[in-house]
This record gives structure tokens, C-alpha cells and sequence, in this order.
């Protein structure tokens, strides 16, 4: 077949990568995650700034993303589901283009309202009208990516390779704000990084839509897309041998948030997901204010992305090395991780300098960071092979869910009473790690292959 990739004899599987997948393939996925993520990071890092220059209050800024992460949550599932029928690389492709209109109007917008053509107000509405393309059409990749890899990886080894894919925003959150101060170009100012990962986008898309073979089924979807990748190791069908055998494909009924089987894992998601929105709403802020650069808001993009990639490469360390050295399973990368988080919170609140602010951060981060794949891996092992779709679908809204209200509030809260904003983000994680402790599944159990 012309789709077929021409490494699928391919040689042993590197250490963190999962066999099942060629690695150029893998390379498209990772990529797709990548780009979204650093220009969302990118984006956070000179909102804080764009916000001073522009005369709006920090609250404002931060709830002008609720609206996105309102329609997140709603759509994520829907092109899960979608993706069941038409295939991951379509939902994809969709993704990247919602990712690809929202960062091209989102600079275009911020731009007039810089230039003094746009009211403050009408640059903020409508700068929340663009993003929501992001909320409503970008939701549509990554669970997408994800229920590409979970179909694809046996069990045992299904933790490490979503911690990969994870890694990719990671990986994103330390090149956005790295590149931020970078494409601040003359005439462009602070919309710069909008428009060059608008940019980027089409690049990747191209990459996707040229090199990643179709899977669109031929048949009325019944969980076999996850069944029937253009790979040698496919099973047209018939599982996949490490699975049970009601995984192999049949009816199965639509999963919901409290379905016994994942609500463990989506307490978790949504506990620990606001107490990590709440952080990344307040960080920015938080780091003008410490430094004194409210009045210089064009220099403070510099020590935001600097803050801000010391936590991204902690969430590297734990999604590259962490998880993979001493294979963590889903139950310890969750406790353990809101535990970290928890510690790193706590320094992150009282530190004065830039240093001390970017250790804190980075603690925390370590922490996120092995929590998240905690509870992705976890979702995705509590239910069948066919239902990987509804299970990434589920991820992705609980994710989103996050950041409805969570950094508006947040940031409420940061500017109210500083000790009310952090002690309520550190109960959350302490919360979790008593409740989680009683009613997460043991890692023996979720990890081990069915024969």
C-alpha cells in the first residue's frame, strides 16, 4: 500500500518508546502536541505584559480563557467520539487548523488593540471570540493523539508511552516561552510570537497531513479504528493479544465523568488540574510583581519565560526520566506527584527573587508533571481497548474543565489575600493525597497485561 511507512520492520524499540509505534511516526504525533503547546505557552508568557500595556486588570486577562476552556470541555469528547469513525489523523489535521485561525486573529486582535485602534474592552472580547477557536476546533488533536498511542501500546507499557506524548507539551512549555521574547519583532511588538506560531502550525499540519498514513475506517466504527493502525502488528479485529477479550472490538456503551471504572481518576484529574491552573494563572502576575516590572510591563516578558521554562524542563525531567526510571505506575505518579506539587507551591508562595520564584515553580512543576500522566494513564487502563476514544475524549474535558474558572480565580484570590490563594491551591493537593491514597487502583493491578 502507498501508506504504508517504510519502517515498519523497524529496529528495536528505543528506551521510552513504545515498539508498537515506528518512530517516525511518533516523531508526527509528538510534533503535533509540541507546536500547540509552545504557542499556548508563548502566548502565557506576554499576556501578563500585553495586559498592563493594554490598561486591563489581571482578573479580566485571566477569565478571557474561560470561554475557550468552557468549549473545551464540551467538544473534547464530541471529536473523541468523531475520531472513532473518521479516523485520529482527521481530528488531528482539525485540531491544528483551530490551533492555526486562533493564534492568527488572537495577534491580529491584540495588535489593533496595542495600536490604540480598539477600545481595552472590545480587544479583550474579542480576543476571547478567537481563542474559543482554540477551545471549540483545537480540542479536537489531542485526544486524538492519545487514543492513537493508548490503542497501540500493551498495558504494561502504556504509562511511559502517554508520559512520552505528555512530554511533548512539556518539551512546548520550555521552547514557547523561551522563543516568546525572541519574536517580539520591530512593528509587531508583543503579538510577535502569535503570528510566528500561526506559523509554525501551518508547518506542522503540512508534516501531518503529507507523512502520517489515513485510518479512516471503512466499516460503522464499534472500537476497531484502535485495532487497525497500517502497522505490521495489526490485528484486523481480533485484539491485540495483551488485552481481554471483550477488548477486541463490539458495541460498548458511552462512557461518562462518574462511570465507576474512571471516576477515581477524574476526581483526581479535576482536583489536581485546578490547584495546577490556579498556578499557572498567578505565575505571570506573580513575577511582575515580585520584580517591580509593572511599569516596564515590554521587559517583564523576559523573567515570566524564564520562570516559566524553568518549570517546563522540571516537567521534562519528570515525564523523560522520573516516570521511565523507575517506572511508575499510575497510582505513584499521581501521589507522588500532588505531593511534590504541594511542597513546591509552598516555596513558589513566599520567594522574592527571580531564582528563588523560578525553584519554587520548577518544584511544582515536577510535581504536575508526574501527575498528569498519572491520571491519563490511569483513565486509559481502567477501561477496554475500544474505548480508548471516550476515555481520551474524558482526559481532555477534565483537563479543560480545569480552566474554566480555575486561573480567574486564582488570580481573584492572588489579588485579594495572597496567604488565601496559596493555601487554597496547596489544601487541594493535600486533599487529593488523602482521598487519592483510598481510592486509586493499585498500579499492580492496572498495569498488568491480560492474556
Amino acid at each position: 500500500m502507498a501508506n504504508r511507512d517504510p519502517n515498519l520492520s523497524a529496529a528495536p524499540a528505543r528506551p521510552g518508546l513504545p515498539s508498537s509505534i515506528p518512530p517516525g511516526r511518533m516523531a508526527l504525533l509528538f510534533s503535533v502536541m509540541l507546536v500547540t503547546a509552545a504557542g499556548n505557552t508563548a502566548m502565557q508568557s506576554v499576556m501578563p505584559s500585553i495586559g498592563t500595556q493594554l490598561g486591563v486588570e489581571d482578573f479580566w486577562i485571566s477569565l478571557a480563557y474561560t470561554w475557550s476552556a468552557l468549549l473545551w470541555v464540551t467538544c473534547a469528547p464530541i471529536w473523541a467520539r468523531r475520531s472513532d469513525k473518521r479516523g485520529r489523523k482527521s481530528m488531528m489535521a482539525l485540531g491544528m487548523i483551530g490551533f492555526i485561525s486562533s493564534m492568527s486573529l488572537c495577534g491580529l486582535v491584540l495588535w489593533f488593540g496595542l495600536a490604540g485602534l480598539l477600545p481595552a474592552l472590545w480587544t479583550l472580547l474579542l480576543f476571547a471570540a478567537a481563542r474559543s477557536l482554540y477551545g471549540g476546533f483545537g480540542s479536537a488533536a489531542p485526544p486524538a493523539v492519545q487514543a492513537y498511542v493508548a490503542a497501540r501500546t500493551a498495558r504494561s507499557e502504556r504509562t511511559n508511552a502517554l508520559s512520552l506524548i505528555a512530554s511533548s507539551f512539556g518539551l512546548g512549555t520550555v521552547l514557547g516561552p523561551a522563543l516568546a521574547p525572541l519574536l517580539i519583532f520591530p512593528g509587531m511588538d508583543l503579538v510577535g510570537p502569535f503570528i510566528a506560531f500561526a506559523a509554525i502550525g501551518v508547518i506542522a499540519l503540512v508534516a501531518l497531513r503529507w507523512r502520517l498514513p489515513n485510518d479512516e475506517p471503512q466499516f460503522a466504527a464499534r472500537g476497531k479504528t484502535f485495532s487497525e493502525p497500517f502497522s505490521a502488528s495489526s490485528q484486523s479485529g481480533e485484539g491485540s493479544g495483551d488485552e481481554d477479550e471483550e477488548e477486541s472490538g463490539g458495541p460498548h456503551e458511552r462512557l461518562s465523568w462518574w462511570e465507576p471504572r474512571v471516576r477515581p481518576w477524574v476526581v483526581a484529574g479535576l482536583v489536581g488540574g485546578h490547584a495546577q491552573a490556579m498556578v499557572l494563572g498567578i505565575v505571570g502576575f506573580l513575577v511582575l510583581d515580585r520584580l517591580g516590572l509593572r511599569s516596564d510591563p515590554l521587559s517583564g516578558a523576559g523573567p515570566v519565560g524564564l520562570v516559566l521554562m524553568a518549570g517546563a524542563l522540571a516537567t521534562l525531567v519528570a515525564q523523560w526520566g522520573v516516570i521511565p526510571r523507575f517506572n511508575l505506575g499510575p497510582r505513584a505518579a499521581t501521589l507522588g506527584g500532588i505531593a511534590l506539587a504541594g511542597l513546591g507551591v509552598a516555596i513558589f508562595a513566599v520567594s522574592l527573587t527571580l531564582n528563588a520564584i523560578a525553584f519554587g515553580y520548577a518544584v511544582a512543576c515536577l510535581g504536575f508533571g508526574l501527575f498528569r500522566p498519572g491520571t491519563t494513564s490511569g483513565t486509559s487502563l481502567a477501561v477496554t481497548r475500544a474505548e480508548q476514544g471516550e476515555a481520551s475524549g474524558i482526559v481532555a474535558s477534565v483537563a479543560g474543565a480545569a480552566f474554566v474558572f480555575a486561573p480567574a480565580l486564582g488570580v481573584w484570590l492572588y489579588n485579594l489575600s495572597e496567604p488565601l490563594a496559596f493555601g487554597l491551591i496547596i489544601g487541594l493537593c493535600l486533599s487529593l493525597l488523602a482521598v487519592g491514597w483510598k481510592q486509586l487502583t493499585a498500579d499492580d493491578v492496572l498495569t498488568t497485561d491480560r492474556r
